[in-house]
């Protein structure tokens, strides 16, 4: 039978050949929408094959591996739009091994897109600003052409020396003088003109993108003023290549021309990001003249039309670690008189969207170290003052923003996000998002009629992981203890191991214990190098940045071990900092100036040929951790008492819950 394998929830199983994509999804459980019922009426179960070898789940999807395109597919002009690419989940019959992206269109729980923007006060500096011209009538026998007027007009009312006027406002300035006032604004970057409207504008607008390996987040600005006009976010499509950054370069790896798919896929998305953000504020693309992107190395390379794959193998060499700076056009985007800036890289695995957290948190202008980390697919950490910083990358994979756990899944309505175990019954209460209420009081069910409570997203993992280990269900090694199935029903087993149910049909399993073991040791141990070289054992100014980073109770990211002990007032969530930077790189020439000098003085620690790595991986496993002590985090919260391999009676002292 055909294994069907739909991402990017990951989940799959094999189906009789012959069953529509939509059914398989439903067996499955599968979140793919559909309202009609499966009468292609709808167009709600659009879903995107992904033909080629995925290496991932041993996969080599062919063109013929869904049936051929049905009559309701072809005449399909009703309610939703559907592109070409993509195929109606209830006609499409699975043939053979396939690899299928339910986009988030089509999906009933779409994805929430929490990126917050911390932005404090930016000295505006744009790279283009505009100029009001009233040109002279012209007379039968004038000799001179209109750059000249333009730029002798330039010159004589504002003292702006420019030399030229690019192509694309040579085509519209004979327009924008034409008219009987023969007024127009024009906007100048640098030494040049390279747009002009026809009469009096005050405005023009730049865009700030930070392109995460799951969340692009973009923001719309004025120049003129700084104001920041509309925000909006969207899950990056790459997903459905790989769900981590090294699957999407194995994908590119294993598929000739797949390099060129995840350029396009991230290109497209961009264009869709900046016209919902100009239609939110009621601005014309063709306002846009500034856009600064941001990313990882390999989101950097990819949305640049660079092969990705020398970052996927040692030594991980950047094609460039210099900021770029193009024509919108060349990177398919559709906004006219934009030029693009891609912010410098600092090394193969440290990319421009750290460039932008240094400016956005400024360490280098710090007195005291800091630490920050931006939680993500990828984490990437710097530690460092005015004298000198140190960064890294850590692999931390999709754990921590739920995929691949039993019940995990992204943060979306419905999903839960916050979770206390009682110390005594072991019995769980929790928030969802959509909802201000705890699951245990009145009203509860009312406020979340309408939410389908199915998953745990990230931050929600993080606190139900920690809240079992201060409760006793697991013990410092990870290990769910079996010998509390005498005391509660919410500890089962589960073949040679043990479970812990949270809610109906919402579990922990031991597997998922490992999964975040895995992830925040990878994490803890990037930054106890980092400390290593910096030459410091604590750091009280500790941030969390990054959509994920956002929502950690710095508590649960003390008692898991995320990051080293430190007063709990001294971490703190900053939001999208990766965002702020972008943002405050399109507001201020100098600021991208200064965020090209900093990350040339970063030092930049390759975790992978650290000696000590794995000796802090396997220290790191232990919750908090293995040798590190917990002078500060003991302060306001009783941690269990450590034993060598758990308490495996269920003995346990009684501990404080967080507040």
């Amino acid at each position: 039978m055909p294994r069907i394998v739909f991402t990017p929830s990951g989940l799959d199983g094999v189906v009789p050949e012959g069953t529509t994509v939509l059914q398989a999804a439903r067996e499955l459980g599968v979140d793919l929408d559909s309202v009609c019922g499966g009468r292609g009426i709808c167009g709600r179960c659009q879903v995107v094959a992904s033909p080629g070898q995925h290496q991932k789940w041993a996969i080599d999807s062919a063109d013929t591996a869904l049936s051929p395109w049905t009559a309701t597919e072809t005449t399909y002009d009703t309610r939703r739009p559907m592109k070409p690419e993509r195929r109606l989940g209830c006609c499409a019959l699975v043939l053979d091994d396939v690899v299928l992206d339910v986009p988030p269109e089509s999906q009933v729980h779409r994805p929430v897109v929490r990126k917050s923007l911390d932005l404090t006060d930016v000295v505006l500096d744009p790279a283009v600003h505009l100029f009001y011209l009233e040109l002279p009538p012209s007379l039968l026998g004038d000799a001179a052409s209109m750059t000249e007027l333009v730029i002798a007009e330039l010159q004589r009312e504002h003292g702006v020396t420019v030399t030229h006027l690019d192509l694309t406002a040579l085509q519209e300035v004979h327009h924008a003088f034409g008219g009987q006032e023969r007024s127009a604004t024009v906007a100048v970057r640098g030494d040049t003109v390279v747009a002009a409207w026809q009469g009096y504008t005050e405005r023009v607008c730049g865009v700030a993108v930070d392109i995460g390996s799951t969340t692009i987040a973009g923001h719309l600005c004025d120049l003129s003023t700084g104001e920041i006009l509309s925000s909006a976010g969207r899950m990056n499509p790459q997903i459905r290549y790989g769900e981590d950054l090294m699957s999407r370069v194995s994908y590119v790896m294993m598929n000739p021309g797949g390099d060129r798919n995840l350029t396009v896929a991230v290109r497209e998305s961009l264009n869709e990001l900046i016209g919902e953000l100009c239609t939110d504020a009621g601005v014309a693309t063709g306002e846009v003249l500034e856009i600064v992107l941001v990313g990882n190395p390999i989101m950097h390379h990819i949305v640049a039309g660079i092969d990705p794959t020398p970052l996927g193998q040692a030594p991980f060499t950047l094609a460039t670690a210099e900021a770029i700076t193009v024509r919108a056009a060349e990177f398919e985007l559709h906004c006219a008189h934009a030029l693009v800036y891609l912010a410098p890289c600092i090394a193969g695995h440290v990319g421009a969207d750290t460039a932008a957290v240094i400016l956005s948190e400024q360490p280098h202008h710090s007195p005291t170290m800091q630490l920050l980390v931006d939680v993500g697919t990828n984490a990437e950490i710097v530690v460092g003052d005015m004298h000198r910083q140190f960064a890294c990358s850590s692999p931390t994979g999709p754990a921590f923003e739920g995929a691949q756990l039993s019940s995990g899944q992204r943060a979306t309505a419905g999903a839960i996000e916050r979770i206390r175990i009682d110390r005594d019954t072991f019995e769980a209460r929790f928030k969802v998002i959509g909802c201000d209420l705890w699951s245990d009081d009145p009203g509860f069910a009312e406020g979340t009629a309408g939410l389908d409570i199915s998953g745990i997203c990230g931050s929600g993992i993080i606190e139900v992981v920690a809240e079992m280990y201060l409760a006793g269900v697991i013990d410092s090694e990870g290990v769910v203890q079996g010998s509390l199935t005498d005391r509660t029903s919410r500890v089962v087993p589960d073949g040679r191991t043990f479970t812990y149910v949270v809610t109906d049909g919402i579990t922990i399993t031991q597997n998922d214990v490992r999964a975040i073991q895995l992830a925040k040791a990878a994490l803890r141990a990037g930054i106890e190098l980092l400390y290593q070289h910096a030459g410091v054992t604590e750091v009280h100014d500790i941030r969390l940045a990054g959509a994920f980073g956002s929502h950690i109770d710095p508590v649960y990211a003390l008692v898991l071990g995320l990051v080293p002990d430190c007063p709990v007032e001294r971490v703190r969530s900053v939001g999208n900092a990766a965002g702020a930077g972008a943002v405050r790189a399109l507001l201020s020439c100098a600021l991208r100036a200064e965020m090209e000098a900093a990350v040339r003085n970063v030092v930049k620690v390759e975790t992978a040929t650290e000696p000590d790595f794995q000796a802090q991986f396997v220290a790191a496993m232990s919750f908090p951790h293995a040798l590190a002590p917990s002078t500060h985090l003991s302060a306001v919260i009783t941690l269990p008492d450590r034993t060598a391999g758990g308490d495996r009676a269920g003995r346990r002292r009684r501990t404080r819950e967080p507040s």
